[in-house]
């Protein structure tokens, strides 16, 4: 059945917070960023709308869905009638529209994030057994006067490209729909929704464009902490005011659905935010709430409120590694300390479940949707080593004298042996799943042990030539997923080439996936898609009693925003090493790109860097804050030509390296030279 929720009708309505740019959503406080920290062309590629107020842009009124420019209003006749309308990219929030009528009925609404199920039925979001449906409001007699009416807050839609106007009556009527405005939901502390930290621009467009994309997926999973996805589920309809964690913003996985934290999402999610739209506010409050919701054993839930749901060993530790993600981006160590006693209590929980045989047995089972899970699962054992790693740094961060992170990095040591003992195929030459598996070769684990250096180089080539064999002309299929396509996993497998310099095979992935998403005539056009099946069509296939009916599936999924990072970190070759940046990296790979330039700001400052590839050579170009230090590592010219290296037209003698030629800097703005002799 159709949600029968009636809008409130308000004669003239006075609609909050919308017409005014300068406002953020509703009562909360406007701490975003006034503008862009780097203005160039490359702003044409922000998605993101110029006002929290947006009109759709075409309509469509007829079966063959052509779109056409959106005048401004839209007449509907008779019982039946409907007219399409896109707002050309990925939005949410509030519908607020006007209308006069000369007879009686409903007019119905319906949302949808995909061309393939426009129409009186929304897309699916409930979470249940449940029907979106549509939302209704009663239409009476006008004698011409428009009447005005607002969505209530509990039906805010938090993503969808296109709203169906249909209406239902048994008498003859006719409505003229004259104003048909959205209220963003999304971003609430911003202002200025265009006002990106980072940037990046290179010679290749669709590389440019789904790096934005990445960035506007992530900005529509920034959302109010009081509208996620309440729980129980209504039997019908969706309601999305349920409380999500503190603060006024948050990041959860989806614009959609599941309007949740789920930690396992920011392992993607969370790089790709602070190269580019810089909000870590959303990070730390999603982080937060994990903490002040942990059981008494130290274990996290694998996702926030409202879900709380329990049970997952690899969302723990990814909870972990998102907090060394945010004090590495942020040097908010007072985010740190105040959770600090947590986060060792979950450390102690999590390698209590390391075995005799120095791998992690894994009971909390949930996972990221793959079929299997469970023993000395190969993927977690991959976590756990990152998770361990990265304690180290945060032992030393939290001024502790006790030895831990000497610790963290001898368990991590160990675990390393273990996993290449037990886990490794020898006949194959890639990971098994478990250590008492044979057939399957996982994507996850795979993609992991590369790119967290689990494994020798011999052994990381040999994955990545591996891991070929699962691409299809749109994308890897995951073997521990059968017959779908995860940009959250192929994301991981995009950084484990990079990772070992394989540039080629990541920029051919990234265009084969996200290239393929964004160019559909079905997507949004704007956002990274949750996943996708290897026959073309948006769903998914799992065993593990997700009601994922094809049209479930979010289109704006921050766990698939990995080239962001990528294009960003690997390619461009920027990265901080040190908390906020206080070191800092520079490893371009060029891959068949001629040009990219991009970068990013801490509380320290400003990070830019660009590099062009000449006939004899290239430049590159670094600005750091003063202050700061860093190794710029310059690839070794094609042929291995000898180079001469000038660092602002001064001869400098670079230590060479496998791969490259390394020089360090201090904070400060520098044009290396590197041409053929």
């Amino acid at each position: 059945m159709f949600s029968n929720w009636v809008f409130s009708l308000l004669a003239l309505y006075p609609l909050l917070h919308v017409s005014n740019a300068q406002s953020c959503w509703r009562n909360t406080t406007c701490t975003g960023p006034d503008e862009p920290a780097f203005k160039g062309i490359w702003e044409s590629n922000i998605y993101a709308p110029s006002s929290r107020s947006v009109a759709p842009k075409y309509f469509l009124s007829d079966d063959s869905l052509i779109p056409r420019e959106y005048p401004g209003s839209v007449s509907l006749m008779n019982n039946g009638s409907q007219v399409f309308l896109d707002f050309g990219y990925e939005v949410g929030g509030i519908i607020s529209l006007s209308w006069a009528a000369n007879g009686t009925g409903q007019l119905g609404m319906a949302f949808t994030e995909s061309k393939n199920w426009i129409g009186t039925w929304s897309d699916d979001s409930n979470g249940g057994e449940g029907r979106d449906g549509a939302l209704y409001t009663n239409l009476t007699a006008t004698n011409g006067h428009l009447i005005s009416c607002t969505m209530p807050d509990a039906k805010l839609r938090g993503g969808f490209r296109y709203l169906t106007l249909f209406l239902v009556t048994d008498d003859i009527v006719s409505v003229g729909v004259s104003h048909v405005e959205l209220e963003i939901g999304f971003q609430p502390t911003w202002a200025n929704l265009k006002a990106y930290q980072g940037y990046f621009h290179s010679n290749d467009e669709t590389l440019n464009k789904i790096w934005y994309s990445g960035a506007y997926t992530l900005q529509t999973n920034a959302v109010p902490t009081d509208f996620g996805r309440a729980t129980p589920f209504p039997a019908s309809g969706w309601n999305n005011t349920g409380y999500l964690g503190p603060g006024d913003t948050i990041i959860v996985d989806g614009a959609k659905r599941d309007r949740a934290v789920w930690p396992g999402d920011m392992g993607i999610a969370v790089p790709s935010t602070f190269v580019s739209i810089g909000d870590l506010d959303s990070v730390k409050n999603a982080l937060q709430v994990m903490y002040d919701y942990q059981n008494p054993d130290g274990s996290f839930p694998e996702a926030g409120p409202p879900l709380l749901q329990q049970g997952s060993d690899t969302y723990h530790m990814w909870s972990m590694i998102g907090t060394y993600n945010y004090v590495l981006y942020s040097n908010d160590t007072g985010f740190l300390m105040k959770n600090w006693d947590k986060y060792l209590d979950a450390m102690e929980y999590m390698y209590g479940k390391v075995d005799s045989s120095g791998l992690l047995n894994v009971t909390g089972t949930r996972d990221w949707a793959r079929w299997q899970q469970g023993f000395n699962n190969s993927q977690a054992n991959m976590i756990l080593y990152r998770t361990l790693q990265t304690g180290a740094d945060l032992a030393t961060w939290a001024g502790d004298t006790t030895g831990l992170s000497d610790t963290y990095l001898s368990r991590a040591s160990g675990l390393k042996e273990a996993i290449n003992n037990y886990c490794w195929d020898f006949s194959y030459g890639a990971f098994k799943d478990n250590a008492t598996s044979t057939a399957l070769h996982p994507q996850d684990a795979n993609s992991m042990a590369v790119l967290f250096n689990v494994t020798p180089s011999d052994r990381a080539q040999n994955i990545s030539e591996r891991l070929l064999e699962n691409w299809t002309p749109i994308g890897a299929v995951t073997p521990e997923l059968p017959e779908n396509i995860s940009p959250f996993i192929s994301s991981f497998e995009v950084q484990a080439h990079l990772a070992i310099g394989e540039t080629a095979r990541a920029l051919e992935l990234i265009r084969r996936c996200w290239g393929w998403y964004l160019n559909n005539p079905n997507g949004t056009q704007s956002t990274v898609i949750e996943g996708y099946l290897q026959n073309g069509t948006f769903g998914y296939r799992s065993n593990r009693g997700y009601r994922y009916d094809n049209s479930y599936i979010s289109h704006a999924h921050g766990w698939s925003s990995g080239p962001t990072s990528s294009l960003t970190e690997y390619v461009l070759g920027l990265s901080v090493t040190g908390r906020a940046g206080e070191t800092w990296s520079l490893k371009p790979q060029f891959g068949d790109l001629t040009h990219v330039e991009g970068g990013f700001m801490t509380p320290l400052g400003r990070f830019a860097a660009g590099w062009d590839v000449k006939d004899r050579g290239y430049n590159v170009s670094i600005t750091t804050p003063v202050g700061t230090s860093g190794e710029v590592v310059v690839p070794d010219l094609e042929g291995g030509k000898a180079a001469q290296i000038t660092v602002d037209g001064k001869v400098e003698n670079f230590t060479a390296e496998k791969g490259g030629m390394r020089i360090w800097l201090d904070g400060g703005e520098y044009t290396i030279t590197v041409e053929s002799r």
